[in-house]
């Protein structure tokens, strides 16, 4: 049996005469988190939005657990579990109803629902708000209840659209325990997300799309230290500095393989051996300059660039 969980080829989704998804292909593999990653726009909820059969595919095949989706619809939506990016609990039930009246859907009947529901709430630590109105719970609460929700009928992929949107630290840690915890069990996941360190932490592998496109596709690891290096020095430019000006300053070379980035008023030095370049540095009195490892938002900001997407 394959161990291939979605597959696409060519996917391509257009609206009019404007395309969101352009031709993309990718393979998500039983068991791991893969990670959907760009800017606004760049055609990551659309995906998204064609795997759950939300909306058509325009070109290309879309398939989920050896099913083609659109031909599959009814059978593909009850092997799967969405976790929208939007909260759309109902507030005129309580915790345990919504999961009750979601689980119809899938025609489990109440006893079974009840277990599950039970099961889940303790995993995910909210059994003692089982009788909760929603509008009593925080962010983080609503956000664990809904990953419930989506794991209510057993599903053997996980969509998780912006899981942790808008929580704070501790939160957003909780459900990064939680999924882990999930992906051990078995449970494939597929997300989309703006945080860099939850997709480095959470996902096998991932891709970055922008204006509908895949950029690159790898492991967090491998993307960061084949675009990004190691190390990542930002070099505070003095008032009417340019970046040809500055690395003059620093003697006029880089150590072997390290990329020189400006943007703004910082010059950004992406490399793999920093320390070299801080010798460099002290020479100079008065710089400001901050040396870190490289991260997965490096190679984001790298690929798709500095400036604010509306």
């Amino acid at each position: 049996m394959s161990d291939i969980v979605l597959s696409a080829s060519d996917l391509t989704k257009r609206y009019g005469s404007f395309t969101a998804v352009d031709g993309i292909s990718f393979e998500v593999r039983e068991g791991e988190c893969f990670g959907f990653l760009g800017p606004n726009g760049a055609g990551k909820t659309t995906t998204m939005r064609m795997i759950t059969n939300h909306v058509p595919v325009t070109e290309g095949s879309l398939t989920v657990l050896g099913m083609e989706v659109m031909a599959n619809a009814r059978e593909v939506k009850s092997r799967i579990g969405v976790v929208p990016q939007d909260n759309n609990l109902d507030t005129d039930l309580r915790v345990l109803e919504n999961l009750l009246v979601y689980s119809r859907y899938h025609a489990i009947d109440r006893k079974a629902a009840l277990e599950r529901a039970g099961e889940l709430l303790a995993f995910f630590q909210l059994a003692e708000h089982a009788q909760s109105p929603i509008d009593r719970l925080s962010g983080g609460m609503q956000r664990r209840l809904l990953i419930v929700r989506g794991l209510i009928n057993e599903p053997e992929l996980l969509i998780l659209d912006e899981p942790t949107t808008g929580l704070d630290p501790q939160a957003r840690h909780v459900i990064w325990q939680k999924l882990r915890a999930l992906k051990s069990q078995g449970v494939t996941l597929v997300l989309t997300t703006h945080y860099m360190e939850e997709a480095e932490r959470l996902c096998d592998r991932l891709v970055i799309l922008d204006h509908g496109r895949i950029l690159v596709e790898g492991s967090p690891k491998d993307l960061i230290e084949k675009h990004a290096g190691s190390d990542v020095v930002e070099i505070r430019l003095e008032e009417g500095e340019s970046a040809g000006d500055c690395l003059k300053a620093l003697g006029g070379q880089v150590p072997d393989g390290t990329v020189a980035e400006c943007s703004a008023d910082t010059l950004y030095l992406y490399a793999p051996d920093g320390g070299k370049i801080l010798e460099q540095i002290r020479i100079e009195s008065g710089r400001t300059f901050l040396r870190r490892r490289a991260t997965l938002e490096d190679v984001f900001l790298r690929l798709t660039g500095r400036e604010l997407r509306e």
